[in-house]
Parts: structure tokens; C-alpha cells; sequence
């Protein structure tokens, strides 16, 4: 069975950013279509398409609410991320995030440090902020050019340098955890 495109099943235009609004619209239209319930009385092959559409709609939901999950998703169809893909990081990003790794090393080892503890949130926060910017500007370039290979390959190392420097961040505690 060919895999449907999440897109294409709530009827909008790919994007890094779907509009949540109409996600969240054509979700609820969609899973009030598809809701097991109104094919209990179906045959089985109902029953099992109406399952089948209600998982493919959550996911689909899912994916698409979230924007490293939506990105991930683009790239999986366009055929540039595996599953559980080892990539190669830059040389020069993985030196920056040794030093954060310090940083933050040092903050875990003297929690009650509040300069250590400022230290490592001042640099958690500059490198997402970075990433941030950098991804205002992939998303442009995606809405000009389009998905081209160059871009393609651009997001996939952005989606992996923000995977590695959230791994990073999970190590600080949140403001609610202080």
C-alpha cells in the first residue's frame, strides 16, 4: 500500500510550517469522518479502514503540531533522512558544542554555582538563538526555491546540529524545575 502524504490527506501545500490552525481544523473534519465509531456497524474491512484512517490521522496530526517533527517528515519523503540515521556532524560544530559541553559540565558538577549555572544558560540560550535565526532563514530560502537538493541538505545538517544541541539543553533544568 502506498504511504499517503500527510499533506495531501489535510489538504494543504508542504511546508516547515503548516498552518496550526488549519491542521488542527482539517484534523477534527478528518477524524470526524473517520471515527471508529461511526463504522461500527460496517463490515470488517470498514472497520479495519476506519482504525487504519484514525492512527494515520493522529500521526499525521502529530507530525505536522510539531515543527522538528514536520521537518523530520519532509525530509524522510524526500528521500535525504533515514530512520535512526548516524550522521556526520561538522568537524566545527561539534568544537563549539565541546565547549558547551564544558560548560554545562561544569554547572552539573556545582549546581549551587550561580555563575556557572548563568555561564551555561547564557550559552545553551546563544546557540539556540542561533539555530533559531538560522531556521528563519532556511524557512525563507524553502518558501523562495523551494525543496532543492542544496536546501535539502542544509536542513537535514540543521535538523541534526538542533537535535544534538537539544540533547545538550535537556541536561539544564527548566525554569520551573529551579
Amino acid at each position: 500500500m502506498e504511504a499517503i502524504n500527510y499533506f495531501s490527506l489535510f489538504g494543504i501545500a508542504e511546508s516547515l510550517h503548516p498552518d496550526a490552525a488549519q491542521v488542527k481544523k482539517q484534523f477534527y473534519a478528518l477524524s470526524k469522518q473517520w471515527h471508529p465509531d461511526r463504522f461500527a456497524a460496517a463490515g470488517v474491512a470498514e472497520r479495519n479502514e476506519a482504525l487504519r484512517m484514525a492512527a494515520l490521522l493522529n500521526d499525521a496530526y502529530k507530525t505536522l503540531s510539531d515543527p522538528d517533527k514536520t521537518l523530520a517528515y519532509l525530509l524522510r519523503d524526500a528521500g535525504v533522512l533515514a530512520e535512526e540515521e548516524a550522521y556526520k556532524l561538522p568537524t566545527e560544530f561539534l568544537m563549539e558544542m565541546m565547549e558547551l559541553n564544558e560548560a554545562v559540565s561544569d554547572y552539573e558538577a556545582q549546581p549551587e554555582d550561580a555563575a556557572l549555572k548563568a555561564a551555561a544558560e547564557q550559552s545553551v540560550q546563544a546557540q539556540l538563538d542561533a539555530l533559531q535565526q538560522e531556521a528563519s532563514q532556511l524557512a525563507q530560502r524553502w518558501e523562495q526555491e523551494g525543496k532543492t537538493p542544496e536546501l535539502l541538505n542544509a536542513l537535514k545538517d540543521f535538523h541534526f546540529r538542533k537535535k544534538y544541541l537539544l540533547r545538550i539543553r535537556e541536561r539544564m533544568p527548566l525554569p520551573a524545575d529551579r
